[in-house]
């Protein structure tokens, strides 16, 4: 797939991106949710080797087609790994899933309700880097707790400076503004951020567009404006938590938005399955997600 195919792919495509993108705090939780325990590892590089074990497993899988999955997220070691002798952005694309790449390096301290991302210094490097390897798109993740507006204002503004910053190097911005869902004042959350992304949108110059990735709104159909925006390629779902049979039901309420679930997408898995027992597991989820990506339920008025 060339940058036009991808670009078609993930703007028409029927189906949703795998989130196989957990990093070095919540590496050991999605390992123990696959069956291994803290003990099955000495040192990072044996944690990160059993992780990426994990993956390869996942892309390779008969299940994991770009029928269903139209693209993948993937941490930076996983894109310098290996998935069947390939390079896994190409082992990737080869399924005909678009590769993209977690760029963000943690977050900062709460302040005014919100998290921001550390800064990035080297991430001009990084997106070089990562073009070369044949990655079409970024993901960085913040994180609102409150409905604080100075907060969530600040939020968005980081997320689309560094947008142009992935622009510039010709790759797609996934911007994750996450709205935590045990927030007691999600509702108020999801809509400030609505109004400061419309507002951040309709001041992008040129005619480039970029990737959202939300959390499931309290409001089913809120974010409908953003779906609709010209300057927004695709409005994608994290599951933040929620179970994937909650997560699918929430999902299906909002029409325009697929999903982009990670532990939703893995819960089922475990290290100890047969070959054919994993892909039975995962083809379900991933039969699951795919129905509530691309057949959606009416919401009553």
């Amino acid at each position: 797939m060339n940058t036009a195919d991808m670009t078609a792919k993930i703007a028409d495509g029927q189906g949703f991106i795998a989130a196989l993108d957990q990093s070095g705090g919540s590496t050991p939780k999605a390992l123990k949710g696959y069956g291994v325990e803290d003990d099955a590892w000495s040192t990072d590089e044996e944690m990160f080797g059993l992780i990426h074990d994990m993956r390869a497993r996942i892309i390779l899988s008969d299940a994991f087609t770009g029928d269903k999955v139209i693209g993948a997220i993937l941490f930076e070691r996983t894109m310098n790994g290996q998935a069947g002798g390939k390079p896994v952005p190409q082992a990737l694309a080869d399924k005909g899933v678009v590769p993209f790449l977690k760029i963000d390096k943690g977050l900062e301290d709460e302040a005014n309700g919100v998290q921001l991302m550390k800064q990035n210094p080297g991430l001009d490097e990084l997106l070089a880097h990562a073009a070369a390897l044949g990655i079409f798109g970024t993901k960085e993740r913040s994180v609102i707790n409150l409905a604080n507006r100075e907060g969530i204002a600040a939020v968005v503004q980081q997320q689309f400076e560094v947008a142009a910053q992935v622009l510039a190097a010709g790759l797609m911005p996934i911007i994750e503004p996450e709205v935590n869902i045990k927030s007691a004042e999600r509702a108020q959350a999801d809509a400030i951020l609505l109004d400061e992304t419309l507002k951040a949108l309709d001041a992008m110059p040129g005619d480039d567009k970029v990737m959202l990735k939300l959390s499931l709104p309290a409001t089913p159909g809120l974010f409908q404006p953003l779906v609709d925006h010209p300057r927004v390629l695709r409005v994608v779902a994290l599951s933040g938590g929620f179970g994937r049979t909650e997560a699918c039901a929430e999902l299906a309420k909002n029409p325009g938005i697929i999903a982009s679930f990670s532990r939703a997408l893995l819960s089922d898995l475990r290290h100890q399955m047969a070959d054919a027992e994993f892909d039975a597991a995962l083809g379900e989820a991933i039969d699951e997600i795919h129905c509530a990506s691309t057949e959606k339920t009416l919401v009553a008025a």
